[in-house]
C-alpha cells in the first residue's frame, strides 16, 4: 500500500464523519492522521508502522482502562483500534508465519535459540507489517528450541 493513499483516504473520511456529525469518529480519525502527519515530517514515512503502534496503544490503554474498572474508556479505547485496524493489511495466519519463519531458518542456517536475531531480520522483511513482531518472535523461537 502506497503511503500517500492512507493520510488522503483519512482526510476524505474526516470529511464525510464531519458531515455525518459523527463526533467520535472525526475525533479518533483526527488523532491518527495528526500521528502519520508527525511522523511524515520527522522523515520515516513508515505509515503502516505508526498505525501499528497507534493500535498497539489503544489495546495497552483498553487494558490498561479495565483494570482501574473503567469499561466504557476500554471499549472507547478498543473501538479505536478497530478504527485503525481497517487501515492495516490482514493479518498473516500463524500456518503461514510457521512457512516464513522455516525458510528464514534454513536461509540463515540457524540452528538454536541465540540465533533469533538472525530469522528474525528475514523473517519481518518477509512479514512487511502483515504480522506483530511478538508473534513472529515466539513462532521463531519456538522453531528454535522444538
Amino acid at each position: 500500500m502506497n503511503a500517500a493513499p492512507i493520510s488522503e483516504t483519512l482526510k476524505s473520511e474526516i470529511t464525510t464523519a464531519m458531515k455525518a456529525g459523527d463526533k467520535e469518529r472525526v475525533s479518533a480519525l483526527r488523532l491518527i492522521l495528526s500521528e502519520l502527519q508527525k511522523d511524515a515530517k520527522e522523515g520515516a514515512g513508515d505509515e503502516l508502522a505508526v498505525l501499528r503502534r497507534e493500535r498497539k496503544r489503544r489495546f495497552e490503554a483498553a487494558e490498561a482502562f479495565r483494570e482501574a474498572g473503567r469499561p466504557e474508556l476500554a471499549e472507547a479505547e478498543e473501538a479505536e483500534a478497530a478504527m485503525i485496524e481497517q487501515y492495516l493489511p490482514a493479518e498473516l495466519s500463524d500456518e503461514r508465519l510457521r512457512e516464513i519463519v522455516a525458510a528464514a531458518i534454513a536461509e540463515s542456517g540457524a540452528e538454536s535459540a541465540k540465533d533469533t536475531g538472525q530469522v528474525m531480520k528475514l523473517a519481518m522483511a518477509e512479514v512487511a507489517g502483515q504480522a506483530d513482531g511478538k508473534r513472529v518472535s515466539a513462532i521463531a523461537q519456538e522453531s528454535l528450541n522444538g
